[in-house]
């Protein structure tokens, strides 16, 4: 699974659908299809979920879920918004739609479900995973 950053001055670019852990909002992305670099997943999925065009990914952290079956790796991108504009996806085919999109300010993140040691990292700009394996997904708050 790939899953794209977006910071824009202090607010960060989530996605409203219902998780697993219970909390409402995301950060976009997905799942790689056959044939697709991560970072073209990355950039597709954010284009699908949010309607913003995106360059310039960069690999934030890698981290893994192995309570899933099968186990399932994700990595995180830092992109760059090089275009588009926020709009809801049309959910056509999804299990679980996104019922909104929205920039949410990083002091929000909390209000929103996020773990307090994700809101640490999103101030810091995620600087201290910056390029890790981070191995469980709890090591990042999610």
């Amino acid at each position: 699974r790939v899953a794209a950053i977006l910071l824009e001055e202090d607010r960060i670019l989530l996605v409203r659908q219902r998780l697993r852990d219970g909390r409402m909002w995301s950060l976009p992305g997905g799942r790689v299809e056959p044939g697709e670099s991560l970072e073209a997943a990355c950039i597709r999925e954010l284009l699908e979920e949010t309607g913003i065009r995106a360059t310039g990914a960069r690999m934030l952290w890698v981290g893994e879920r192995l309570d899933r079956d099968p186990p399932l790796l994700h990595v995180a991108f830092q992109v760059r918004r090089s275009g588009g504009a926020l709009r809801r996806p049309d959910n056509t085919h999804d299990d679980n739609p996104i019922s909104g999109v929205a920039f949410v300010a990083l002091g929000d993140l909390a209000r929103h479900g996020f773990s307090s040691r994700f809101c640490e990292l999103a101030e810091a700009r995620f600087e201290p995973v910056r390029g890790r394996y981070v191995g469980a997904m709890e090591s990042v708050g999610l």
